[in-house]
């Protein structure tokens, strides 16, 4: 019996690494995906700003047209989906919320097989 609850115990702790591991990276690449994000939309940016001034804009006007900003908010708004599948454990489609769909599941098809 001593056997069995070890390797339950060793398997258990297996997976908790695995689990660890997998949101290690998960957030690694979130940071890799912020970092790339920042870094583009600057340059993307100053190239805009600095062709409109080049075409006969104020420094003011430049900043003002919506072009520099376009790319920053809709990239902006796949960064935020990134950041809440991430961060978001106990949302709706947590983690959670999927181990308690599996049981549920699970428990509602008692007796079926799975394929």
């Amino acid at each position: 019996m001593e056997l069995i609850k070890t390797n339950n115990q060793d398997q258990e702790k297996a997976e908790r690494y695995l689990r660890a591991q997998k949101k290690v990276e998960s957030i690694r690449d979130f940071y890799i995906h912020l970092i790339v994000y920042v870094g583009i939309n600057l340059f993307i940016s100053y190239k805009v700003i600095a062709d409109n001034v080049e075409d006969g804009e104020t420094l003011q006007e430049a900043f003002a047209d919506e072009g520099v900003y376009a790319v920053w908010l809709f990239w902006g708004i796949g960064i935020a989906f990134n950041a809440f599948n991430v961060f978001i454990d106990k949302g709706m489609l947590g983690r959670n919320w999927e181990e308690r769909k599996i049981r549920e599941y699970m428990k509602g098809d008692e007796g079926k097989e799975y394929n």
